[in-house]
Formats: C-alpha cells, structure tokens, sequence
C-alpha cells in the first residue's frame, strides 16, 4: 500500500490508523466471522451457496482500481472540497454523494494509478444524495451493482474511501473493516437525526463518518458492491455519530432512474413563468456571483419579507429547490424564475451541520 507520510504527526496518525485498517496479510488467508481460515481463492458455504474468500491484499489492490479520489468546490464555511467515487459498468461513469463538493462546471477526479480526468454531472439524485459523473476516454471497468446481493446484520463488510484526503495521487484510499450493526431507517423523523429522509440504511460498526469519505464504496469479502458510504450525520442530543450506507438496492434504483433521466439532469429546460419570483421580492440577498458555480450562500434577510417569514436565515445555503439541486446562484435564479409569484415552494437549506426543509409560502 502506497501512502505518502510528509511529517512526523502524519506518521503517528497512519500508525493509529493502521489499527483501524485491514492489516497486511501477504502469506495468510483471510479471517473474518462470515469464513474461517482457507486458503487464498477457497470456496466456504455462505449466504449465497459457495463464497470466494479473497486474500487481504488482493482484495485491497482489486477494489483500489475501482475507486477515485474527486476534488471540486468547498474550503469556505468549513466546506470540504474532496470527497471519494468509484467506477462503475463500462462507461466511463462515477457513483458519488451529491455535495457542495460538485458545485464546480468540471470535477476533477484521480484514478488509482494517478491519472487525472475532468468529469462532468451526468445526473443526481437528491432523494437519497447520490450523483452520477461521466469521464470520457477512461477506459476502466467499474463495479456492477447487483441489487440481489445478499446482505446481513452481522456481516463482515470493508469500507473505502478518500477520508481525510490522505490520498492525492496514486495512493491508496483507506480500507476500513467492521460489520453491518443493524438495517434501519434513517430519517429526520428519528430521533434527533439532523439529516434527510433516507429510508432504510445499513447501520455500521466502523467509522466511516468522516471528511472525504462519502460516497466511498461498501463491499463484501469477495469485493462485491453493496452499499454506498453516506454523509456525516450526528445526532445532537447526544452528540454520537453515525456511521452508515445505503443498500445496493436503493443505490442500483437511483443509478437507474439517473441513467433514464428521471431524476434532475443539469441540462434540464425550465419554461419562464410570466410573472416568476424574483430574490428582491422575496426579501434576501445571496453572497455575489463571482465564480462560476458560486454556492447559494443567503448574506441577508430583510426583516418582514417573506423570506424571514418563512424561516430563512443569513448564511443558510440554499442546497434544493422542490427537490432540483441548486449547483449555483444562476441555476437557483433559472428555478426560481420557472415558478409563478403565487406559488408556494420548498427549499432544502444547510445550517452548520443541521438540513432544513423550508415551505415558502406567499
């Protein structure tokens, strides 16, 4: 595994995390709950008949050429500007998390030998927040996304991602090992979950909730796709992270519906309303449009404008509008614009760490 370690406190760090990670097993057969010790390449009874037991290291370099390392918008507000993807099919397309992270006309995105590629948004899906990438020319085969794999609570699964963007290059992401805790829903009706309504989730015993690591790839122990990692999410009553995934199934519908076109396409075409809503109406002021996919960030709010009436709030950005992602301030003045006066809408808003749905109503 090839990690470049700069400083001392680097070098500390990779050793704690070394704890945390699949250790090296060159010479040894795996060993995990779901197979006991077999040779490389040995077949065990499983949940699917007969299971491959794949060799730790030949595990790693299998799925290492699978996965990419996106860097995009973000280092204002706390905002990263990394996060993980990986390939899939034959196409040339990437699965990722839809984040602040795509607010950029070209993503950058490293495969794992180094090579750098533009990438542009084919499609997302902001229901479940994943986003699919297109790469001309890549020519690297991806994972397939079988939603008929079989997956359990107590099941031995490998997490992979860019966290902390401790790959650059042609380095390793990180490999994380643990097990599916439990299969539940999670929603911002759950507790106090600051997140969006999710569904059902695989709830997970490895850390995975950390910068950079969303959009990551879930796989069993033979390197099969099955899941997705999701977002940071914390619960604020008790200040507890939660580590999860979405299911292969969920992910293969949502690649399904952003592959017909289904779900929202930055291309879309948007009919002008004859009297639309207007940002002055409304009563705020975004920050100035001085990129070219600046973030929908509210610098103000006029005190009784309908906007404050609402609940919006001074340095909210505006992620979703009746559930089309806004990737900048003119595709949000675009939207805006398709809408009559008298309509009423709703936007998604990000307020720190919290996500809040917001009825405009006139």
């Amino acid at each position: 595994m090839r990690i470049l370690i700069r400083s001392r406190t680097a070098r500390l760090f990779m050793l704690f995390w070394a704890a945390l990670c699949i250790p090296s097993t060159a010479g040894k057969s795996s060993e995990t709950p779901d197979a006991p010790s077999v040779a490389p390449g040995q077949t065990v009874p499983g949940s699917d008949g007969q299971t491959t037991v794949v060799q730790h290291d030949d595990l790693v370099d299998r799925v290492q050429q699978k996965m990419v390392k996106i860097f995009g918008a973000g280092g204002a507000r706390g905002l990263e500007s990394y996060q993980s993807g990986f390939w899939i099919g034959k196409e040339g397309l990437i699965l990722t998390s839809w984040s602040t992270v795509l607010d950029v006309s070209k993503l950058r995105v490293v495969a794992h030998d180094g090579r750098k590629f533009d990438a542009e948004i084919l499609s997302f899906d902001p229901s479940i927040e994943l986003a699919l990438l297109k790469v001309s020319d890549a020519q690297i085969e991806g994972f397939e996304i079988d939603p008929k794999s079989a997956v359990r609570v107590g099941q031995r699964v490998f997490a992979v991602s860019n966290l902390f963007k401790i790959a650059t290059g042609d380095e390793y992401c990180s490999v994380q090992k643990g097990v599916i805790m439990a299969i539940s829903s999670l929603t911002q009706k759950r507790g106090t979950t600051k997140n969006m309504s999710l569904g059902k989730v695989y709830i997970l015993d490895v850390m995975t909730n950390n910068p950079g690591a969303t959009g990551g790839a879930l796989i069993d122990i033979r390197g099969g796709l099955i899941g997705v990692i999701g977002k940071e999410s914390r619960d604020a009553s008790t200040g507890i992270w939660v580590n999860y995934a979405l299911p292969i199934e969920v992910v293969h519908a949502s690649v399904e519906r952003m592959k017909s076109g289904a779900a929202f396409s930055p291309t879309t075409e948007l009919a002008v309303a004859e009297k639309p809503h207007k940002l002055n109406e409304l009563g705020m002021t975004l920050i100035p449009d001085v990129l070219p996919k600046t973030p929908v960030f509210i610098d103000e709010v006029r005190s009784g404008s309908l906007a404050e009436l609402s609940g919006l709030k001074a340095n909210d950005l505006i992620l979703l509008l009746n559930d089309q992602r806004i990737d900048s301030r003119k595709n949000f003045e675009r939207l805006l614009g398709s809408l009559n006066r008298a309509d009423s809408f709703e936007l998604l808003v990000q307020r720190g760490q919290e996500l809040i749905r917001i009825q405009v109503r006139p």
